[in-house]
């Protein structure tokens, strides 16, 4: 996957590691950015030989955000005459950086977002689409898009109500404070807090090697069940539940780990 320009991809033992690579910019996104990560996560829903994905940044920061060339760029559509068509063409736009960030979501990999330093504006976006998230002590946290004229539209404000509580998605998306890594973990943004990249790394891939240790088929089944529940009532997740299992529940993954657990050994998976 050596095709992608502004991230570093690495694949070793059923783990992909993702990074933003445009350190310059502070990992800030342009579109072409926005769209390779699309195309990345869309290539590793595919991979066989991916069963977890880690999301970092290279250099002083995680990400941040939107490019703001990619912001003022949205004046062009100023230039179309016809205000139907401006207005379709921005939601257009819109949806765009939308769906970039639902490919994460979309992906049936878990997600798992190392957050260091900055952590601004549309990269909230993306690390509400991960399945878990964690951070280095000197990480921070921010709704910039307040602050920018706007109110933020590609994610935060739909997914972060369902990881925090709303009152506090309120108050930070009212007022772009920032918010520390310690601050982050006591409202449960993120699930553990490290005090630097290293120590933060290591322990993050091995929580990611144990999750591809376990069976492909039920980690998948397990991400989508884990979405399914968190849009729907508990009835309806349980029916989906049994009409899911009983697709995919009489797999060989089940008869190898019975076998490996007989036997005493680690299981082997397809």
């Amino acid at each position: 996957m050596s095709q992608f320009k502004h991230f570093e991809i690495t694949i070793r033992a059923y783990v992909a590691q993702v990074s933003f690579n445009r350190p310059h910019k502070a990992n800030a996104l342009h579109m072409e950015a926005w769209e390779e990560m699309q195309q990345i996560f869309e290539k590793l829903d595919e991979l066989d030989e991916v069963r977890v994905v880690v999301l970092t940044g290279e250099g002083k920061h995680f990400c941040a955000g939107i490019d703001l060339d990619l912001l003022t760029g949205q004046n062009s559509y100023l230039d179309i005459k016809c205000e139907g068509r401006k207005r379709e063409a921005l939601r257009r736009s819109i949806l765009k950086l939308q769906n970039c960030i639902t490919a994460l979501e979309k992906c049936r990999k878990p997600v798992i977002a190392a957050i260091h330093r900055g952590c601004i504006g549309g990269a909230v976006d993306i690390i509400t689409a991960c399945d878990m998230r964690y951070c280095t002590q000197d990480a921070y946290f921010s709704i910039k898009e307040i602050d920018l004229g706007f109110a933020a539209d590609i994610g935060t404000l739909q997914r972060l109500p369902k990881i925090i509580n709303p009152g506090m998605v309120a108050e930070l998306a009212y007022t772009g404070r920032h918010v520390s890594g310690d601050e982050a973990r006591d409202m449960g943004l993120v699930t553990r807090l490290y005090k630097d990249q290293e120590d933060m790394m290591e322990e993050v891939m091995q929580i990611a090697e144990m999750i591809a240790s376990k069976s492909p088929l039920a980690i998948r089944s397990t991400k989508q069940m884990l979405l399914y529940s968190r849009d729907h009532s508990v009835p309806e997740s349980l029916e989906y539940m049994a009409t899911w299992n009983a697709g995919v529940l009489l797999s060989k993954d089940l008869s190898e780990a019975f076998q490996a657990t007989a036997e005493k050994r680690e299981p082997k998976f397809e």
